[in-house]
């Protein structure tokens, strides 16, 4: 056997802390200790610079029991490699440690789908999915991932992907070991107010695990969520595997942190259940 597939930290440094120590310090730093656990089936996780986002990022994933294997669905902001990208085998390394692939949830994800692609050059520099680990390892150290990217909102195929997604985990009898988690930013660099609205009704479509409204919603609004089709395949997949209800646990915009609010990125902390 050769050796697995490493991909290395992209945006380490950059977007959170290059050093274990300052990074669990950090994060820290953003928790309420006397949050209570969900057994959440999938959660919507911002993805931007700690400094603007890990605090909702944090605090929603504080509510939650990280499980054996989290499928990440996030946006490919790079537009490298396939239009549905699926790295189906290596190891992802970061500050806090290195996370492997669940192999054999991937192997049946790509097989009940008629869209993804098993593509590691979309993963290479995106960093959607990769801000997310270290708050996810922060909880639990030993856990998988599946990591898929999303560079079309063509909705036959994000809804494809998802029921891909809830057949494998039925099949495998996975439904109490795997989180799916999708990653999104909300509007992004409008006035404060105006994108409240915006993400307000973006929201809603979430909350009500209606991903053809959220589809509708973003199209007919303009809404510059730029993980809205990750966060459809998330809804689709939940709702197949019995999610009824989410819950908002926390929104903020980058006005938050620089007093800026003329020009702001929003930032949603949801989780499904």
């Amino acid at each position: 056997m050769g050796k697995p597939e490493i991909r290395e930290p992209a945006v380490a440094g950059q977007f959170y802390p290059a050093s274990s120590g300052e990074l669990s310090r950090e994060i820290a730093g953003y928790l309420d200790m006397a949050a209570r656990k969900t057994d959440a089936i999938g959660c919507v996780l911002p993805h931007a610079g700690y400094m603007y986002s890990g605090m909702v990022a944090a605090q929603t994933v504080a509510r939650i029991a990280v499980k054996d294997t989290v499928v990440l669905l996030g946006p490919n902001h790079t537009g490298l490699g396939a239009a549905f990208s699926l790295m189906a085998a290596g190891i992802w390394q970061t500050p806090m440690g290195d996370v492997g692939i669940d192999e054999a949830l991937s192997r049946d994800i790509l097989a009940g789908s008629d869209y993804l692609e098993n593509d590691d050059l979309a993963h290479a520099r995106e960093h959607s999915l990769e801000v997310e680990l270290p708050i996810l390892q922060y909880f639990r150290k030993d856990f998988k991932i599946v990591p898929i990217a999303f560079g079309s909102d063509d909705f036959a195929a994000l809804t494809d992907i998802g029921s891909a997604v809830a057949r494998a985990v039925k099949a495998g009898k996975r439904q109490t070991s795997t989180l799916l988690a999708a990653s999104s930013d909300m509007t992004h660099y409008e006035p404060a107010k105006a994108a409240r609205a915006k993400d307000d009704a973006a929201i809603k479509a979430v909350l009500d695990l209606d991903a053809r409204a959220l589809w509708e919603t973003v199209r007919a609004r303009n809404i510059t969520m730029c993980g809205y089709m990750p966060v459809i395949a998330m809804i689709t997949a939940a709702r197949e595997l019995g999610a009824t209800k989410g819950e908002l646990v926390q929104y903020a915009t980058s006005g938050d942190v620089t007093g800026d609010n003329s020009s702001v990125v929003g930032y949603a902390g949801i989780i499904i259940y």
